[in-house]
């Protein structure tokens, strides 16, 4: 389903991804839509399976938990750039979606992702294996900035695959990082949401098409939030790789994310982490 509908659902999920301090009742929401209020909640939710707070507050907690981990302001700050009211809601909110006090999740998350940068060695261990890769094709789009904020462009053409009735034709969701967060600014980082397609699929409009090539490559198994990936990488790149004898290829590293946050609770997010190898 393309056209002022599609349209409509894309601006009301932007709005949210960039004003989480706003209100987002369904009321607001439904202007944002220029649909009745009466209507749109139904049009929201059949066309993504999901309510508008429910939306609303995935987007905004999942903010909450980079922050957390990402920075090292008050958990109040944190509560209130994210729209809420008062530490206390926020902690209630945070706590039923992730198992643990925001504190909690921030200390934990310091062993994952840490402020600042551990010594060679501290990093958090997870699996790494060194396999064959199929090539991929993926339909995906663009995202310049923080790699913490791609979920906004993953939503975007989650949402345009689901009113398009394209997923039986997809096989999975990636992430393309072209970029060091370590040496560019946030907000010039490069990257591509993506859904891999057949070769034999005609790409979708507001899609580009990217090609991953297939072959080598160091896969880590990653488990838990995507606020955690951060320390991930940096135990990839900074004890295993350098003592495994491989070299990584002239070609960026991709995400292949083998569930949703929508399907599973945060520490059960699976991420398998792929680095081209020569």
């Amino acid at each position: 389903m393309q056209g002022p509908y599609e349209d409509r659902l894309m601006r009301v999920l932007d709005y949210i991804h960039d004003n989480p301090t706003e209100d987002l009742s369904l009321d607001a929401l439904s202007d944002i839509a220029a649909m009745s209020r009466f209507h749109w909640h139904r049009v929201f939710h059949a066309m993504t399976g999901e309510t508008c707070a429910a939306a609303a507050r995935r987007i905004r907690l999942h903010r909450a938990a980079c922050w957390l981990v990402q920075k090292d302001g008050p958990v109040a700050e944190v509560a209130k750039a994210c729209g809420y009211q008062s530490p206390q809601s926020f902690t209630r909110a945070f706590s039923q979606m992730y198992r643990m006090s925001p504190a909690a999740f921030r200390n934990r998350g310091e062993l994952r992702s840490p402020l600042p940068k551990p010594e060679k060695g501290e990093y958090p261990m997870f699996p790494v294996e060194v396999t064959d890769q199929p090539p991929r094709r993926l339909a995906a789009i663009p995202h310049t900035g923080p790699y913490l904020e791609i979920g906004k462009t993953f939503e975007k053409a989650s949402t345009l695959f689901t009113t398009r009735e394209l997923w039986p034709q997809a096989q999975g969701m990636v992430g393309v990082y072209y970029d060091d967060p370590n040496a560019i600014a946030a907000e010039d980082l490069s990257s591509h949401a993506g859904i891999a397609v057949s070769s034999e699929m005609d790409m979708p409009a507001d899609f580009d098409e990217i090609t991953i090539r297939g072959g080598k490559y160091a896969v880590m198994h990653y488990k838990g939030p995507y606020a955690g990936l951060k320390a991930a990488y940096d135990h990839l790149y900074g004890n295993w790789l350098p003592t495994s004898g491989e070299e990584p290829d002239n070609a960026p590293p991709i995400e292949i994310y083998l569930n949703s946050p929508r399907e599973v609770e945060p520490d059960a997010l699976l991420t398998d982490v792929c680095v081209p190898l020569k």
